[in-house]
């Protein structure tokens, strides 16, 4: 009962929030804009209360990851794009540029966490996810600079592709992921 509570006060109340439009109720409101209010949250919850709750794992839409996800795009991510628009820069004013594919191994089991590094991956300038292993679960990057020794084919773990933060790895925190085997530590000095 939980889930369904929690997802039908979160439409309710967004909704409520995008119709303000001035009325008799609370001088925000028209009574009619209350009832609708009602209406949509009711078939939203029955439409998507699962991905509050246990049912569907772990819950992407709980109220910690999703403080989680916006600490996460706030803070390392944000960062490692600030880095990444000074090196694209960089490398495009100086000539620099050593385009390729990388092979990342991502050690990711779920859908919505490969997704969001994926996305991660392809919003920070200069990297690209073109495609992805549904096997093992690797991501083939394409990098605008690929970083010295990484030439040669074989896959790299995801946190060789962030400077400074593991984004990879607040990915694992933000959805849940379980991964089998450590993480190794991004290596210095690399930088897509």
């Amino acid at each position: 009962m939980f889930p369904f509570l929690t997802a039908w006060l979160s439409a309710f109340f967004v909704y409520l929030w995008l119709a303000a439009s001035g009325g008799p109720v609370l001088g925000l409101w028209a009574w009619t804009e209350l009832g609708m209010a009602a209406i949509v949250a009711t078939v939203v919850a029955c439409g998507s209360f699962r991905a509050f709750g246990k049912a569907a794992g772990p819950g992407f839409l709980r109220p910690k990851r999703i403080l989680l996800l916006v600490a996460y795009a706030c803070g390392p991510f944000l960062a490692e794009m600030a880095r990444a628009n000074i090196a694209v820069a960089v490398a495009v004013i100086t000539g620099r540029i050593r385009p390729g594919v990388l092979r990342v191994r991502t050690g990711l089991s779920r859908d919505d966490s490969l997704t969001l590094l994926a996305n991660s991956i392809t919003l920070t300038p200069g990297t690209l996810t073109v495609d992805v292993d549904d096997a093992s679960r690797d991501l083939f990057v394409h990098c605008l600079n690929v970083p010295d020794g990484l030439e040669t084919g074989e896959a790299v773990p995801a946190s060789r592709l962030f400077a400074k933060h593991d984004c990879a790895r607040w990915v694992r925190r933000i959805t849940g992921d379980g991964v089998s085997g450590p993480v190794p530590p991004p290596a210095e000095g690399t930088s897509p």
